[in-house]
């Protein structure tokens, strides 16, 4: 079967289950980089308190997408909206960079797969975190420091290292200050981009725990990316499937991994078991 065939709609519309409106809305994204085609008309939608586990081979568009929703990244058309108290609902990559740093400061936490890209290696853990307070407008020395330990604690890191700098830290333990960094200002969207690869099988199971932990608790919005189907099925309640900077299949998670419609998703879940 091709794997070029016309996509049937019903491949790509989200399932029509939640009757709350939605907090992440995108439509239409494209982003071109010289002659490679990295996103076309994607759209996401992305619910109240839900996982969207975004999946794909390396170069689908994946990660691209997930810097526009963090607003690292400006299409070359579309619209991106969040759906935020004493917000009025605006394309938000008209924002210039101050107005995108302060949303994205207060609103969106981020864990990258690479923690040098999230954190100040030779900084201390709590230091850490309390540089995203300190961008979203707190001043106090113990507030600093009570906030950051209340957001480490959330993360499971060991308060008794909190002074350690991550780059005398094993990769979980900066995944996990990642974490409380992002979660500090209890952001209405969490998004994990290949937060677990690099880790090994029992510190990937301990991350993916506390990953679950805090979605339970705080009913955190999250959009997790990543290759590997398991982590995707242990965490998500609804997958989108991207190939080549499209969306193939989406669906609810049990849906796409029990009985995958498309001929690419066929063949991820296929390989994965």
């Amino acid at each position: 079967m091709s794997l070029e065939l016309p996509l049937p709609h019903d491949l790509l519309a989200p399932p029509q289950l939640m009757r709350t409106e939605p907090l992440l809305t995108m439509r239409s994204i494209s982003r071109r980089f010289g002659d490679v085609e990295a996103l076309r008309d994607v759209d996401v939608t992305v619910y109240p308190g839900e996982v969207l586990g975004i999946v794909g081979e390396s170069g689908s568009g994946k990660s691209t997408l997930l810097r526009m929703m963090n607003l690292e990244d400006t299409p070359d058309s579309g619209e991106y909206s969040l759906r935020l108290p004493g917000r009025e609902d605006t394309n938000l990559f008209a924002l210039d960079r101050y107005q995108r740093r302060m949303l994205c400061a207060r609103h969106i936490g981020i864990v990258y797969q690479n923690p040098h890209l999230g954190l100040l290696m030779n900084h201390s853990s709590s230091g850490n975190v309390a540089e995203r307070l300190l961008i979203a407008g707190e001043r106090s020395f113990d507030v600093l420091r009570a906030r950051a330990r209340e957001a480490l604690d959330a993360s499971e890191f060991p308060l008794a290292r909190m002074d350690a700098r991550p780059a005398e830290l094993s990769g979980g333990m900066q995944q996990r200050v990642q974490l409380a960094k992002a979660i500090a200002l209890e952001p209405a969207l969490l998004l994990l981009d290949e937060p677990t690869t690099g880790l090994d099988v029992s510190v990937q199971a301990l991350v993916l725990d506390t990953l679950k932990r805090l979605q339970r608790d705080r009913r955190i919005t999250m959009v997790l990316v990543s290759h590997d189907l398991g982590v995707i099925r242990t965490m998500a309640d609804r997958v989108m499937v991207m190939r080549r900077g499209r969306v193939v299949e989406q669906g609810l998670a049990d849906q796409v991994f029990q009985d995958p419609q498309h001929a690419y998703t066929q063949q991820l879940v296929h390989a994965k078991l």
